[in-house]
């Protein structure tokens, strides 16, 4: 599981050309959600690619507004500051994404979790400050998605002990690239480049081949360990690089085990391939908290999803889907 870095916002520049992609190619970045969002898209006019990557830049500054543990008014923030008093009405997206969560930690049998952030807000690490033994002890009990009580009925939510917190952090980045695909699909465009930092879908082709998406080498930034072909999947990438301190020799990472309130250190990075980022930035988390052996077991169980994990030692390890 992971936390949100604090989110940032910047100015929206018109689309460019790809460069080296032929003619009808633009490409745009802006940092939203704490990261970077990155579109590429194959449309008729500059125009259009205009309104494109304006309307995914909007649903991305939407999901943000929504759920962020940083904005206090956020939906998620404004859940956090009152279900442990009550039921707390919430919108239909945000219920639906609680749900699907309830069901992946019951899927994952308790290895993804998002009430993580009961422990995961004890770290700091830009200031490289973790929790104590004590404060950890504190907070493991109120860890437990079993202390999410949803009610379809009235679309609500409630926590069932007090000082619970929850955080979207493992789930809404690959939700907003599932949004973006689904609204460039609606205004025509069949060739496009989704990217919320660690989660992307690739949609068709990029021009006459398919997209080539790099999976960073963990410990030398610029370098890669594999390439991957890809057409028409979501793929997210969990790694330990990502925000870190070093204390002791022992790496604190912002993916933790929600068993532990811990950083996990079998694994640096988990890349994971299906259908949709839901799945694939949920997945990517619970394997880098299960490790090689229990995570490769997880993955091959589920059919059309696959992964590439780098271990604690650098060396690679396939999904039985990509051997084959």
């Amino acid at each position: 599981m992971s936390s949100h870095s604090p989110a940032t916002t910047s100015a929206s520049p018109s689309p460019t050309p790809a460069q080296g992609s032929g003619a009808g190619w633009y490409r745009r970045e802006e940092a939203i959600m704490g990261t970077s969002i990155e579109v590429e898209l194959q449309a008729p006019s500059r125009d259009a690619a205009e309104v494109a990557i304006g309307a995914v830049m909007a649903e991305m500054h939407r999901i943000d507004a929504t759920m962020s543990p940083h904005k206090a008014t956020s939906e998620l923030s404004i859940v956090n500051a009152n279900a442990a008093d009550g039921p707390v009405a919430v919108s239909e997206g945000m219920f639906g994404l609680l749900s699907r969560a309830v069901a992946f930690s019951k899927l994952s049998g308790g290895a993804f979790d998002i009430t993580f952030a009961s422990a995961g807000n004890l770290y700091d690490y830009r200031a490289g400050i973790a929790p104590d033994a004590a404060a950890l002890a504190d907070a493991l009990p109120l860890i437990g998605w079993r202390h999410l009580q949803l009610d379809a009925a009235t679309r609500s939510v409630r926590f069932a002990r007090r000082g619970v917190r929850i955080d979207l952090g493992g789930f809404a980045k690959g939700h907003a690239v599932d949004n973006a695909i689904l609204i460039l699909r609606r205004l025509g465009i069949r060739h496009a480049m989704v990217a919320a930092g660690g989660d992307s879908h690739v949609m068709g082709s990029r021009g006459e081949r398919p997209w080539t998406v790099a999976i960073r080498d963990p410990r030398r930034e610029g370098a890669v360990v594999a390439l991957l072909p890809l057409e028409d999947v979501s793929i997210s990438t969990s790694g330990d690089y990502e925000r870190f301190f070093e204390r002791d020799g022992v790496r604190c990472h912002h993916l933790l085990d929600p068993r532990t309130g811990r950083s996990p250190s079998s694994v640096r990075s988990v890349t994971i391939i299906a259908d949709d980022g839901l799945t694939t930035e949920a997945f990517s988390k619970t394997v880098f908290v299960m490790g090689v052996e229990e995570g490769l077991r997880f993955v091959d169980a589920h059919l059309g999803i696959d992964a590439v994990i780098v271990d604690a030692q650098g060396a690679l390890h396939y999904s039985a889907g990509l051997l084959g």
